[in-house]
């Protein structure tokens, strides 16, 4: 299997004052290969929100590389890094992030606005995403009319859309209850082997690991643990 994310010796450092400086991250390397479902975990101040982020090139590690689909992206400028964001990388976090006022596939038809797309092009495709993650009947509803779970899903069905090479999420299932975060694991397991995508999550919660591909088991900014899950 082709790997399309790899992580070499990545570290992160912030300075809290002119005298301290906190580690997050200390000599990271992982590999993603394509069409897996991949889990971060770890408890709160492990690192993993922070390695997601620089993974997602949404931050730069102090040292270290980043390489994505065969490419280094650490040494991108911010331009090139948005633009990598925005057409071959998705996100999908704990708050949902839907904009309140437009209904679920409203919310789903402006982010490939936001690529590009052409507007027919739009129209059938974000229908095509609500459907593939159930929601074909509460697709005109907006996110205050959606439960929790149903929300996710349409942020799932947005960051689908534009058919990105990789899918972040961090913490998605945290706010949700347990039968609800266990139907988001099993949508994105069918994402990864049912459609082909690739998604890198993060969670404390070891009842969502049971569907995954591989995780890594961070504790003080260390990857402590890699775990494969037998075919």
């Amino acid at each position: 299997m082709e790997t399309i994310l790899r992580a070499e010796n990545i570290s992160r450092s912030f300075k809290i004052n002119d005298n301290t400086t906190v580690d997050a991250l200390k000599d990271i390397n992982l590999e993603v290969e394509q069409n897996k479902l991949v889990v971060l975990r770890g408890r709160s101040g492990s690192g993993k929100t922070t390695l997601i982020n620089i993974l997602g090139a949404l931050d730069r590690p102090t040292g270290g590389e980043v390489y994505f689909d065969g490419k280094k992206i650490t040494g991108l400028s911010d331009k090139e890094m948005d633009k990598l964001r925005r057409n071959d990388m998705s996100f999908v976090f704990q708050s949902v992030a839907l904009i309140p006022t437009m209904t679920a596939y409203e919310n789903v038809e402006f982010a490939m606005r936001l690529v590009g797309m052409p507007y027919a092009q739009r129209v059938k495709r974000a229908k095509e995403c609500l459907v593939r993650v159930g929601l074909e009947k509460r697709m005109h509803h907006r996110p205050g009319e959606l439960s929790g779970g149903e929300q996710q899903r349409v942020a799932i069905a947005r960051a689908i859309s534009h058919k990105p090479k990789l899918i972040f999420a961090d913490e998605p299932t945290a706010a949700l209850d347990m039968p609800t975060g266990l139907a988001v694991m099993n949508l994105f397991k069918e994402l990864v082997h049912t459609d082909g995508l690739t998604i890198v999550m993060t969670t404390h919660d070891t009842a969502m690991m049971e569907q995954c591909d591989v995780v890594y088991t961070l504790d003080d900014g260390r990857i402590t643990d890699v775990r494969k899950q037998v075919e």
